[in-house]
């Protein structure tokens, strides 16, 4: 299997943690704080634990190149995108305006970091560790 359809993969295990991380939050300190304070502080650790499975992925299956890194780093933000938009309206049924919302740094939510998270993490865990 080649080391770009692996990578691709992963991808779930990143979508397994999000959910996890998420229904933590739900369960636990998002019930504790408001709820704008519970998306960022998700969010925030949402960029430390994806970063950590990214790091260790890594160590067992090296990127081999910037330009392999670019790569899997865009394959993981269309596939996070597709999967935020495509779940969120066709199966959990919220609206366009409700799914947007997320995007609004303007109001302090701040899961655009993520999906920059997302996009970079292959190429900042290959160049630097």
């Amino acid at each position: 299997m080649s080391l770009l359809l692996f990578y691709t993969l992963s991808w779930f295990g990143l979508m397994a943690i999000a959910i996890l991380n998420g229904m933590f939050r739900v369960m636990t300190y998002g019930r504790f704080m408001p709820e704008i304070r519970g998306h960022q502080l998700s969010t925030l650790t949402g960029i430390a634990l994806t970063g950590f499975f990214v790091w260790k992925f890594n160590l067992y299956y090296p990127i081999t190149s910037i330009r392999e890194s670019w790569l899997i780093g865009l394959i993981w933000l269309v596939m996070t995108i597709l999967f935020e938009f495509g779940f969120g309206h066709y199966v959990m049924h919220r609206s366009w305006e409700f799914l947007l919302r997320d995007y609004r740094l303007d109001k302090g939510r701040i899961w655009s970091i993520f999906l920059i998270w997302i996009l970079l993490a292959p190429y900042i865990i290959h160049h630097y560790f």
